[in-house]
């Protein structure tokens, strides 16, 4: 009895830490974002933050933009169930930095000014170009804002301690997820419309601090549980998981081999191999990254912020292996499971227990869980932001400013637009979010990578490296890539016809890959090289004008 009375104490201690926290860092945030707004007085520094940010500083934001909840929640989950597999997320999302840093990030400072479409209708016809520029982006947009928002609202029914036949003021577990999605989505609406660039980059530099301090707190917790011994957590590791040691090698989720079915056995590898590509070249095509370059002066600090991006991130993502593998160890596969199917809360299960060995019984791991959990909300709260300003951008720079006006507007009608654009953008997100409770966040996630990499990489890839690109080359690009990407995984093992599928018990699926990027992105490739070659549209003098702009910086804005 006294175990039970502990037991519901320190959960009501974890939740009433978790929305104090939570509160806290609402309310600074908050504050940030009314301080940016009050420097942000023209286009520049609403799109671009007035491009006045250090490499450094953008480094970090960079690392707020693309350390998700996916990557702080879903890939310690996914080493924690499938141990060695599991880390193939970490490296593939680490790797696709090179591809931006080498092929991207100085060439599109130097050639655009606010929007990824800026470099893709630099020499081409403006209206279809940037028409689709536009659809591309807000596709990818709100895709991974669904991901991020249904989390949240996952998040917050585990954290508040709301199981089916209990209630929160009132609400039950269903209510409660609706609530935060709506809330979530209020304040992201918040932060761009008044912040702008400005106030969402600080909130992201802020985000990544506590999520990086949050992590190797509890690494350090981990490895020293384990007496800094990493043999011995890798072998607790693999006894918990009750896989033994096939846990600690590859092929337990991917590439799997299935004696006698040849067939099989070479999907599951092209499947890893296809989920690889997706992963290492969606980054170089995702918008609200590539938005994050024009927010410095110089290419020299466009460079030195993704070399900065690359630091943070990688050790961001060594320390998930400790989170993973410590998950493991010391939660156990069987508890994560009962939680959670997908693992998606491996990580705040760790801090329970961590803090609960630590700090002393139930306060202590209630008091550890409240701040990750705090972290996580943060975590999410600053992606949404990031998502909306990047679709609400595009919505207003591209198509508005330059395809219904033509060019033909002040830079106050634009701004004014952008922020009814992220209203617009969040309310939609809001909705969707409601239905979208039951779906994979998983699948959301590497939909938007697939679709980045099918539709954005071939036509910004195309623009900056091959003078006979033209118009139709960008529109058959952008448009074949993201069909061929969101036709494929429609079809596809995820959406039916699988016991894990969203919808489980229909089955219309007829292509056997679980991520479409091994033929979507070669098709993307394939659209641009077509539609120019069929075009006679050719403009050498403007190609050779955005390849000094690109290489030197000249006439940059």
């Amino acid at each position: 009895m006294n175990t039970v009375l502990a037991a519901e104490a320190g959960s009501t201690t974890a939740r009433n830490l978790t929305i104090t926290l939570f509160l806290i860092f609402v309310a600074i945030t908050l504050a940030i974002t009314v301080w940016a707004s009050r420097q942000t007085k023209t286009a520049t520094d609403f799109y671009a933050g007035g491009r006045s940010f250090s490499g450094f500083q953008n480094g970090m934001a960079i690392g707020g933009d693309y350390m998700s909840a996916a990557s702080f929640l879903g890939i310690a989950g996914i080493i924690a169930l499938y141990g060695y597999d599991g880390f193939l997320y970490s490296i593939g999302f680490l790797v696709a930095w090179l591809v931006a840093l080498l092929l991207v990030a100085e060439l599109l400072r130097n050639s655009g000014r606010y929007t990824m479409a800026d470099v893709l209708a630099f020499r081409m016809r403006q209206r279809p170009v940037r028409t689709a520029a536009a659809v591309s982006t807000i596709t990818v947009s709100i895709f991974y804002l669904l991901a991020q928002m249904v989390g949240a609202g996952a998040l917050v029914a585990l954290l508040l301690g709301i199981k089916p036949g209990t209630t929160f003021l009132g609400m039950d577990a269903d209510t409660a997820k609706v609530a935060t999605i709506v809330l979530v989505g209020a304040l992201m609406i918040i932060y761009v419309t008044v912040g702008g660039m400005k106030g969402t980059t600080y909130v992201q530099i802020v985000k990544a601090f506590l999520l990086m301090t949050g992590a190797l707190v509890m690494t350090l917790l981990v490895l020293a549980k384990y007496k800094f011994n990493l043999s011995s957590l890798l072998g607790d590791a693999a006894d918990a998981s009750g896989k033994g040691a096939a846990f600690l090698e590859p092929g337990l989720r991917y590439g799997v081999e299935t004696p006698g079915d040849a067939l099989k056995t070479f999907y599951s590898k092209m499947d890893l191999l296809s989920l690889g590509i997706a992963l290492v070249l969606g980054t170089a095509g995702l918008p609200h990254i590539l938005i994050r370059f024009y927010t410095v002066p110089t290419a020299r600090a466009a460079r030195k912020s993704v070399l900065w991006a690359i630091g943070i991130i990688g050790a961001f993502y060594l320390l998930t292996l400790a989170l993973g593998f410590g998950a493991a160890a010391i939660v156990g596969g069987q508890a994560i499971t009962a939680q959670d199917k997908a693992g998606n809360t491996a990580a705040p299960q760790l801090a329970e227990a961590l803090g609960a060995d630590f700090f002393g019984g139930n306060l202590g791991g209630a008091t550890l869980l409240a701040i990750i959990a705090a972290v996580a909300f943060a975590t999410i709260l600053a992606v949404v932001a990031g998502l909306t300003l990047a679709s609400s951008s595009s919505l207003a720079h591209d198509f508005y400013a330059n395809v219904v006006k033509n060019g033909q507007t002040s830079e106050r009608q634009e701004v004014n637009v952008a922020r009814i654009s992220a209203l617009v953008i969040g309310a939609v997100s809001i909705v969707l979010s409601i239905f979208a409770q039951n779906l994979n966040v998983a699948f959301l996630v590497a939909l938007a990578f697939a679709v980045a990499a099918s539709g954005n990489l071939p036509a910004i890839l195309y623009s900056l490296f091959w003078k006979r690109f033209n118009t139709s080359g960008a529109v058959w690009s952008i448009y074949g890539g993201l069909l061929a990407a969101v036709l494929l995984v429609f079809f596809s093992p995820v959406v039916s016809g699988a016991p894990t599928a969203m919808f489980p018990d229909h089955d219309w699926h007829w292509f056997p890959l679980s991520n479409p990027g091994i033929l979507s992105i070669p098709f993307g490739f394939l659209c641009g090289w077509l539609g120019t070659v069929l075009s006679k549209e050719r403009d050498d003098d403007k190609y050779a004008e955005l390849e000094v702009r690109s290489l030197t910086g000249a006439g940059a804005h």
